[in-house]
This record gives C-alpha cells, structure tokens and sequence, in this order.
C-alpha cells in the first residue's frame, strides 16, 4: 500500500494568510496543509516536509527555479510512492512546464498543487487540490509531472505539466491545452480521460530518455499578437536579446500586411541583426491561412505544443547550448499533441 509521500513547499497563496486586505507568506513553520488535510481525510499517508524556499511566485527567479529543481534532485525516490510540491497559480504554469521537461524521466509521480485563495478563506480549495494530489500518487504507477487543480465548477482535474496553459484572466482558473485534461479526481477516485491525444497509463510507463537542456537562460523577449501591435516599438538599439517569441493568434496567425503592424518587417529586421525568432502556436493538422503562407520558413515554428511550452524550450535551448529547433522538435513527456 503506497502510504508515504514528500512535500515540497516553496510558498505561494496556498502557503499564505489573510492579515486585513492583504494577503502575505505564512512565516510559521508548522504545516497548516498537512494539519487540514489529516482532520479531513486522515493519518494513513505519512508526508516528509522539505522548504527550500518560501516566496509569492510572481517574485521567482531563475535562482529560485534552481533550489526547486535542487530539491527534486536531492529526494531520495526510492523512499517515497511520489513527491508535491506547492506553488503559486500566478507561475505554477510556466513552473509546471519546465519541470516536465527536465524531470521528464523521473519515475515516481511529481505533482503541483496550489490555491486560488489562502487556507484561511472559506472559498479556498488548496486542501481539496492537495488530497486529489496524494488520491493521484496512491492510485498510479508510472512517474512524471503532473497539475491537480479543481476549478470553481466540475471535478478536480489532473493534468500533464507538459499541457498546462496560462491560468484564465482574473479568474485564475487553469485548463490543459485544447481542454484536454489528463484525468479527474471523482468520488475520491482517479479515473483517467480516455481521450485519444492523452498517453496512455502503457506509455507512461516506458522510460524516457533524459531532457540534455537543464538550464535556463532569460536573454529572450515575448511579444503576443494583438490588433494594431506596432513592430516598429520593439527596436534592441541597446541590448540584443538572443531569440524573440511572438505568440500568434489561435489561428497560427499574425499580421502580415500594413507598415508598423506587418510581422514579415520584423522579421527582416530581426534577420539582419542575428535574432532568431521564434512563432508558437501552430496546429500541424489545421489548415494554413493566406496570411500566414511561407512564415514558418523565415523563421523558426513550434508545431503542435503550447506557447507555454515552446517558452520553457527555448530558454533551456538557450541556456544549454542547444539549437532552439531541436529542442522544439523534441518530445519529452507528452508535450507534443499528436503522439
């Protein structure tokens, strides 16, 4: 019986109090999670405690990033059944999608967790995320890198960190990529979504080579299209960035007519300076509007992953001395939508 599991916290609204208007990290060392979820649901599992480090995830750094990862690597995996770790929902995505990738062989389950409102509001569902994490581990028994996350309505959702997408605007609530959600948590139960894009529990279970990309590097700008965007502001007179991201319409589009707002300009221009840019997301199976025609031959495409992803590739093919195509190219664990 699979009964001991070791939790990682890092901080976050799920690790915070209410003090008036203000929300604020919990300084206390005692587990107030561990102490819910044992009144709720009981003593049977038996929970390890690491804290690396204690921040609101908005602030995270690239070093903060590292004592994450650190602290994965140091747990001693033939101990525990899997390992959570809480997080802020503000970057538990971008989080969740680097650590796939460079934990993409791990073989006991990672699990993210977090909370759209601290544990001392009644509208907080930090402790409901939580036990649908330890329902996740003790019902599984292949490893990777997972979310559990219940939005306001419907079952709790377990999803592949690999898929997740940006939380919704203001509302924060959290989707995988085409809705596609790996399972649900339903009567205290884990009941996998046999969709066809999902890999199957056979899958999961085969061993996956190593990601070689384990570092990050931030020398990249991210521009969303939008309507009206004016290229001609995005000028690096002073400091060069090594790759640029623009993240396109749904339809794998962006403007390509006018002067300012035309892409193909930018293009140009970043071309001549030696910047290499980089379009996401793009649907191989859609089809290609005329707008759109001949763009991913002037410059690089990630085809049939999130925009969230494709972010996390780059900056470790940039920090890791890989070419950004082959990284974008690469399937670590699951990312990619058609298996």
């Amino acid at each position: 019986m699979k009964n001991k599991i070791c939790i990682i916290f890092t901080g976050g609204t799920i690790g915070s109090v209410i003090s008036g208007n203000t929300v604020d990290l919990n300084k206390d060392d005692k587990s107030v999670l561990i102490e819910k979820y044992t009144a709720l649901y009981g003593s049977a599992v038996q929970f390890d405690t690491l804290r690396p480090l204690n921040i609101l995830s908005e602030n995270v750094q690239p070093s903060d990033l590292e004592k994450m990862a650190d602290c994965v690597r140091g747990v001693d995996k033939s101990r525990y059944d899997g390992i959570i770790i809480t997080h802020g929902t503000d970057t538990m995505c971008f989080t969740a999608n680097l650590f796939s990738q460079i934990f993409c062989d791990i073989k006991i389950p990672v699990v993210f967790v977090s909370a759209l409102y601290p544990l001392d509001d009644e509208r907080s569902m930090g402790v409901e995320n939580f036990a649908g994490a330890v329902t996740f581990i003790k019902s599984v028994d292949f490893g990777g890198v997972f979310v559990s996350f219940r939005n306001y309505t419907g079952n709790l959702k377990i999803h592949l960190a690999s898929r997740l997408v940006s939380a919704s605007q203001v509302s924060g609530e959290y989707e995988s990529i085409l809705n596609v959600h790996f399972g649900e948590i339903v009567n205290g139960k884990f009941v996998y979504n046999n969709n066809p894009i999902n890999p199957t529990a056979a899958q999961l279970k085969l061993p996956r080579k190593p990601c070689i990309a384990q570092k990050l590097c931030t020398d990249m700008v991210t521009i969303q299209a939008h309507s009206l965007l004016n290229f001609n502001y995005y000028r690096f007179n002073d400091i060069k960035p090594k790759a640029v991201m623009v993240q396109l319409y749904h339809s794998g589009t962006v403007c390509t007519e006018g002067e300012e707002a035309n892409f193909k300009k930018f293009l140009a221009y970043c071309k001549n300076l030696g910047i290499e840019v980089v379009i996401a997301p793009i649907d191989s199976r859609a089809r290609i509007y005329e707008s759109a025609l001949g763009l991913p031959e002037l410059c690089t495409a990630a085809y049939d992953i999130s925009f969230e992803m494709a972010t996390v590739k780059v900056l470790l093919a940039l920090g890791s001395n890989v070419k950004i195509e082959d990284e974008l190219n690469s399937n670590h664990f699951f990312e990619k939508l058609y298996l």
